[in-house]
This record gives C-alpha cells, structure tokens and sequence, in this order.
C-alpha cells in the first residue's frame, strides 16, 4: 500500500482555498512531513552515536553498560538486550540505504532546502506526495552528505599526515648555512669536544646522555633545555650520534654553539672505530634488516585500502629511520661507559636529569616511565598496553607468554644501564623479531623500531617515576598541572613543535630554548 499527500481539500468550488492559501497549505504539509522522516532519522544516528561514544564518557566499565543498555531500554521498552536490538536495527536501515543505486544518491539534493524545492517541484506537478519517494529521497541525501563528509575528513587527515612529513624550509636552509659555515669558518671545524674536555667522555663520575638523531634543530633544543634544567651543569655530557648526511651541520652548530659548562660530542657513524668484528657485524645486520623490511613493506603496496594505508605509514621519517633502530647498539657505540641516558631528539628536558641517572635499576637493564603492570603495581598504563603496539592474535607473538594488557614503556626518556646490557641477548634478539615481522608479512605489528624492543627487553625494564617522560604531546595538549610538574616533555606524535601545525602553546615553550638573537636562526626565518 503506497501512501500519498494531496494538496487540494475538496471539489467544491465554494470550499476550495485561493491560490496562496493552496501554495501556504502545500508547504505546510511538506514541512511537516519532511520534518517528521528527517527527526525521526536523525534521532536513529544521534542514538548511534551516542551508544557509540557512551563508554568514553562513563566513569567505569560497568557504569557505561547500565548507561546503554539503559538508552536501550529507553529506545525500545523493557526486556531482551535493547542494545543490541538497537544495533541490529540500525545496520539493517543502513544496509538498505547503502543499497540505493548510486544514480539515485548522486542526483540526491545537496541540502534540506533543495530537498523541499524538488518536493515543491512535485507538488506543482502532481498535486501529492508519493511518501516512499520521500523516503528514498531523505535516504539518499542523508547518505550522500555522510559520503561527502567522510571524504572530507579522510582528506583533512591525508593533509594533516603530509603536513607532518615535511622538513620546513627554514630547517633546510639551517642545515645548508651549517655546512656553508663548516667549510669556510676554521672555528665550525674545531674540536667537539675541545682536546682538553676529551677525557670526560669516558668518566663514569659524569652524567652521560645520548641522542641519536639527525635532526639538528631539535638537538639543539634537547641539549639546551637539559643544559638550562640542571642544577650541575659541568656533570653533563650529551654524545650526539648522527648519520654521515647530517655530521657537518650538526658538528658545525655544536662548535660554534657550546653548552659550557657541559661537554658535548658529535660523531657520525662513519667515525666510530669499531675494533671489535662482531660489533660491526651486529650493527650492519641491523642496519641490512631495515632495508630489507623497507624494500618489501613497499612491495605490498598494491591499492587496496589496507595496503594505502601501509604506504602512508611508510612515508613517516621515523618508520624505516636507520636512526631510530640503531638505539639498539648502545653498548657498540659506548664501549667504555656502564650507563647512559638515552633521550629523544623531540623532548624539552625541565628538571635536573641528575635524578634520572640515579635511579636504582634493581639489576635490570633499563629504567623506563609506563613499565608497571596495572593490576600488580596499581593504577592505569600511563602509556599503552601490549595489546596496542603487538598483534596478540598471531601464533608467533602470543607464543611469546606475554601479557598483553601489560603497560608498555617507550623511547623518550630512558636510563640504560649498558654493563647489564653486555650480559644479555637483548640485540640479538631484537635482530631475530625485525626478521620475523618481515618474514610474516608485517603482521606481528605495524613497522616500528619500538615493538621489537618490547620483546627484546621483556622482563628487564624497571618502572620509574611517571614524572619522567610525558608523552604525546605531538598528538594532545596535556593537562596544565601534569604540563608544569613533568620532567620531560616528549613531542611524539605527527605535530611536532617545529612544524606549523604543531600546537601553538606547545610551540612556544619548545621555541623558548633557541636564542632569538642567533644570526643562523634568524637568517632562516626558524625564529623571528
């Protein structure tokens, strides 16, 4: 049975409305019935969304269950799983507008304003309403703008993620005034460190900190801030280990930026003396591997949705950053120190790292924030869980006996302790998991030089204060009190602060540790 609304009232002349009340009369029955479907649909999608987002904004676990299924309940009446009666109707209704021919939802009205201008077209014509073309019509356009706004937001995301990948044109420009300056000023040539600070690369008594980075920029502002926070300048040493690429710049800006009272080293991986075979032949291994992952993750980019996505993530500097997996080596690169610092060229160090590098390890190797099990030790994963860096579904991984709800550390702000390091197989087997990863496809977890260390390492890292490492702050603006009392600031996450869409706030305190009145900074628009 088909359903119809007419706009003539009757045939007797006498009866009959004058032209604009007929017209006012017209727009008034299709106001009500457009507005009836369209609220009527819309509180279908406001509900899903809210059964959606629900868990998010209860308190507990529980509290968000009696909340939906209460909405259920509210929805449907008493009885039976409410919520899930919801649901199931809601994918029916959307499998049966997904089901429209796509003409029909292309010629769809953009808006409800076209929408009522074809109903007034129809009405002009037919003198009524076939209620199932209404239907269809509503169908369609609230699909066609849900299609149009799903797009919309895949290409904010899609200009969001190419807008994290560039290196500014004031980084380049520092990066070539840096090796300008190193060919034609003997003093960007001079010793890093000078000869008679030289000795203190290997005191143990001192506070050795590591970035490995090629990142000059941020470097500057890692070792600035560290330099500025502690309360003994003159303990620190800060060894900055670089690729080939960027040593001349990076030695440049060291040499003719000192840290004094602190010492800082550059050396480019080419400068290393590794005496001992196996070093460099577990360091090469590393570094083979990498490449070999790097070639196939981009082999399998073959259009579908799933492999486009593995491009973009392959298009992020840090994915297959020989760098970041050399962290690695450590022990290779500082053969005569029994402890290190390892930071992140992407933090802002507030505190004195005196308290990081005396923090009892209890034997094991590293002393990092997050690495505390939620149920044992109290409290929430400060960071994210097993489960979220590896794929517990695959054999391979969950033969492992790992627990995946466990809290995972992450790189940022770690204290290595390097002589307990030497006695384990850690690198070893860090080498053993990139090869399986690779081997498997990519399916033991997305390409990444963390997930493979939280194997290595398992059962070796001991907890340390929160108060460490704040994370995400490439992702999230942090709570103000946790911002202030923090001792280090990571910037991980797409937005980091030297990039436009880093957040401005954030931005800003990052930028606070470059000399404003530096001729190179200024020179290449990084400061104003």
């Amino acid at each position: 049975m088909r359903l119809y609304i007419t706009a003539a009232a009757g045939d007797d002349d006498a009866t009959k409305p004058k032209a604009p009340q007929l017209q006012a009369a017209r727009r008034g029955y299709r106001s009500v019935v457009v507005t009836g479907l369209l609220a009527g649909v819309l509180l279908f999608r406001a509900a899903l969304l809210a059964i959606e987002t629900g868990a998010s904004l209860c308190p507990s676990a529980t509290g968000c269950s009696d909340w939906r299924a209460g909405l259920g309940r509210w929805l449907y009446g008493g009885g039976g799983d409410a919520t899930e009666e919801f649901m199931r109707e809601w994918k029916r209704s959307h499998r049966v507008a997904t089901l429209l021919d796509p003409v029909v939802v292309e010629a769809a009205p953009d808006s409800l304003d076209g929408l009522m201008a074809e109903m007034d077209t129809i009405l002009a014509s037919y003198d009524r309403l076939d209620m199932e073309d209404v239907v269809v019509k509503i169908m369609a356009m609230l699909l066609k703008m849900d299609r149009k706004l799903k797009s919309s937001r895949i290409q904010t995301l899609f200009n969001r993620h190419l807008a994290s990948l560039g290196i500014p044109k004031s980084m380049h420009c520092l990066a070539l005034r840096l090796a300008e300056e190193f060919a034609v000023n003997s003093a960007a040539r001079s010793p890093v460190p000078l000869p008679q600070y030289a000795p203190r690369l290997t005191d143990a008594s001192r506070v050795h900190v590591c970035l490995v980075t090629d990142n000059v920029l941020a470097a500057a502002v890692a070792v600035a801030s560290a330099v500025r926070s502690s309360a003994g300048p003159s303990r620190l040493v800060f060894h900055v280990v670089t690729d080939k690429k960027s040593y001349v710049p990076m030695h440049s800006w060291f040499a003719l930026h000192p840290v004094a009272p602190a010492v800082v080293e550059v050396k480019g991986l080419h400068q290393f003396d590794w005496r001992d075979g196996d070093a460099i032949a577990s360091v090469m291994r590393t570094i083979d591997e990498v490449q070999k992952s790097s070639l196939d993750y981009h082999q399998l980019c073959d259009g579908s949705v799933e492999r486009e996505y593995r491009r973009l993530e392959a298009t992020k500097p840090s994915t297959f950053s020989i760098l970041n997996y050399l962290k690695i080596h450590l022990p290779e690169f500082f053969p005569e120190l029994p402890r290190v610092i390892l930071l992140d060229d992407d933090v802002v160090v507030r505190k004195d790292l005196a308290g990081l590098w005396e923090q009892d390890l209890d034997g094991n190797i590293m002393g990092a924030v997050g690495a505390h099990r939620p149920g044992a030790d109290g409290g929430i994963c400060i960071e994210r869980t097993l489960s979220e860096h590896l794929n517990f579904t695959d054999p391979a991984v969950s033969s492992l006996g790992l627990d995946g709800s466990h809290c995972a550390w992450s790189w940022g702000a770690t204290i290595v302790d390097l002589d307990a390091w030497r006695g384990a197989n850690v690198t070893e087997t860090y080498q053993l998991w990139l090869q399986k990863n690779r081997e498997s496809g990519f399916r033991l977890w997305k390409m990444g030089s963390l997930p493979p260390a939280l194997i290595a390492l398992d059962g070796r890292v001991q907890a340390i204060e929160p108060l460490w490492h704040l994370p995400d702050l490439g992702r999230r603006m942090p709570d103000a009190e946790l911002l202030q009392l923090s001792a280090v600031l990571h910037f991980s996450g797409p937005r980091k602060p030297w990039l436009e869409v880093a957040f401005p706030e954030l931005r800003e305190l990052w930028l606070g540790h470059l000399n404003n009145s530096d001729s190179f900074l200024r020179g290449c628009g990084v400061v104003e």
